[in-house]
């Protein structure tokens, strides 16, 4: 990981933070009024549909606030002269559900066209996919406009891979101004959804040497592990981040203090002393880390960079590749 790159990110963001339009809770509220309940509408059939689809759509902020902050870049396809973020090494096997977020910007294009950000409907979904499964409810702040633009290298130098160790994640994080409290309970984001076979095999067969896995993997979850992600087996079987999935609980916190994180990014969270803090208290009081969470998801939420942006009507393609697109057919 290019660790220059987030720093110097960063510095843009807190250089130019009093250039861009301040966010604010209820952006919305007089020029498209229904704009927070259709998301939440869609976000409950998503729900009803497929568990796991809203889960997925909560990590998209993740993977689009750290690359060049909260602009909706992570949704852009690739163009003939642009390489976009959702085939960066840390994205290809990972990020899903964009079809949940083309549902939320239709319903959205009918009620107040050309109003609402694709990268503040990201921000709602994340809120919403939390409080829909039992999680915290919260006031996001509004206002965002999205890029015109995308960039696979930045992802690929800021995104952290399944294999990171604590100090990488903190490092990572505190370039951003978020704190190891922010990082621990923001990781609580896998208290819902699955992961891919993908993502542990290494930790499962070779973390500590050939053919040796992860020794902070308690034995018996190791056997769990090892039936569903056999050496040479299908690798994209997926397995739930914690013991209750569909439950935005502190259940992921609990499993991670008895040696049962899914990946090697959870697992070491509690292995590490300087984390290893937090995850106790999380998994003792729940309240706290609903707390530790909204905040950390509020602070990841201002991550902003001044440049030129527009309200998207289609959330995978800028406005001014659909002209051409509409007028090459």
């Amino acid at each position: 990981m290019n660790s220059v790159l987030p720093w110097l990110l960063f510095l843009q963001l807190v250089t130019m933070a009093a250039a861009v339009e301040p966010l604010r809770p209820g952006f919305y509220s007089q020029i498209c009024p229904p704009a927070e309940l259709i998301v939440r509408d869609v976000m409950k059939r998503a729900l009803i549909r497929e568990p796991r689809s809203v889960a997925s759509v909560m990590r998209l902020q993740f993977h689009d606030c750290f690359v060049n902050g909260c602009d909706g870049s992570v949704l852009l396809d690739d163009t003939p002269d642009m390489l976009g973020e959702k085939l960066a090494l840390s994205n290809i096997n990972s990020l899903r559900s964009f079809e949940v977020v083309d549902e939320v910007k239709e319903a959205l294009e009918v009620a107040c066209p050309g109003i609402v950000s694709c990268a503040d409907i990201l921000v709602l979904a994340a809120r919403d996919a939390v409080a829909l499964t039992g999680g915290p409810d919260w006031e996001v702040r509004l206002g965002r406009k999205d890029s015109l633009t995308a960039s696979q290298e930045d992802s690929d130098n800021i995104m952290p891979s399944p294999r990171a160790n604590a100090t990488s994640l903190i490092n990572l994080f505190s370039q951003f101004n978020l704190s190891i409290k922010d990082l621990v309970a923001l990781s609580g984001s896998h208290s819902i959804g699955e992961a891919r076979c993908f993502s542990i095999m290494f930790r499962l067969y070779n973390q500590s040497g050939p053919g040796k896995p992860d020794p902070a993997i308690e034995p018996r979850f190791r056997e769990k592990l090892d039936q569903l992600c056999p050496l040479g087996g299908d690798e994209n079987v997926t397995g739930p981040l914690d013991a209750t999935p569909t439950v935005f609980d502190n259940r992921y916190f609990r499993d991670l203090a008895v040696g049962k994180g899914f990946l090697n990014s959870d697992q070491t969270l509690f292995t590490s002393p300087r984390t290893r803090p937090y995850v106790r208290l999380f998994s003792k009081d729940r309240d706290e880390f609903f707390k530790a969470f909204v905040e950390g998801m509020l602070k990841m939420g201002d991550l902003q960079i001044e440049q030129p942006r527009e309200i998207r009507t289609n959330c995978r393609v800028a406005n001014s590749r659909t002209v051409d697109v509409l007028m090459e057919s």
